[in-house]
């Protein structure tokens, strides 16, 4: 399958999804990333672009497309819509995950309306949880017990973030492990990622 991650900003799929597109990488899915601005108010564009860069080689995705948007400004409108369907025409994918549309940061609410609508026509369409969601409720887990070091290993390439979580002694490390352990709880198993579900179209 061709699966396709779509994230706002560096690194919000490696937190929300970075297990699942490992555990897909490694059983010879196609994996594509499809990251909205480059961060540039998180850090310098060029320091998070090879960041991201170093990513993608670890998680052995296919590729990543950037869209041509500025970090905290993404616009609700057709432009960037048409941006997300002009990738998805392109790899065709079976699977498209992006950011849960309750949150804090403007740029990931917008990323999931926008989302939603480009993936209209796709069959598994599913929403991941960043630090900065609200009210995020899973409805489908994966276990990621097999592969929780390497996406802390994948958290790591984004090295600018690491420290950037604005809660005094905490790592993005830290943070992401916790999550795995909670949404791991509500799975029962010892570590999963929990996903919002707008769509999935079962095969009979």
């Amino acid at each position: 399958m061709n699966i396709l991650a779509i994230g706002a900003h560096p690194d919000d799929i490696e937190f929300g999804c970075g297990g699942t597109l490992l555990k897909y990488a490694r059983k010879g899915h196609k994996v594509y990333l499809l990251i909205l601005t480059k961060g540039g108010v998180g850090g310098a564009t060029e320091v998070r672009k090879r960041e991201q860069e170093n990513a993608i080689k670890f998680m052995k995705a296919k590729q990543v497309f950037w869209g041509d948007f500025h970090d905290t400004e993404l616009p609700v409108n057709k432009e960037l819509i048409s941006a997300i369907e002009n990738v998805i025409n392109k790899i065709k994918p079976m699977v498209v995950f992006f950011n849960y549309s309750d949150d804090t940061h403007q740029d990931h609410r917008v990323a999931a309306q926008a989302g939603t609508s480009a993936t209209r026509y796709i069959k598994e369409v599913l929403c991941y949880e960043v630090p900065t969601s609200q009210n995020f409720q899973p409805n489908i887990f994966v276990d990621i017990g097999d592969v929780l070091d390497k996406k802390l290993e994948l958290l790591k390439m984004h090295t600018s973030q690491v420290n950037r979580t604005r809660v005094e002694n905490l790592t993005i490390l830290e943070s992401a492990q916790s999550c795995a352990v909670f949404r791991g709880y509500q799975g029962r198993v010892k570590y999963a990622e929990g996903f919002r579900a707008i769509r999935i179209m079962k095969e009979i």
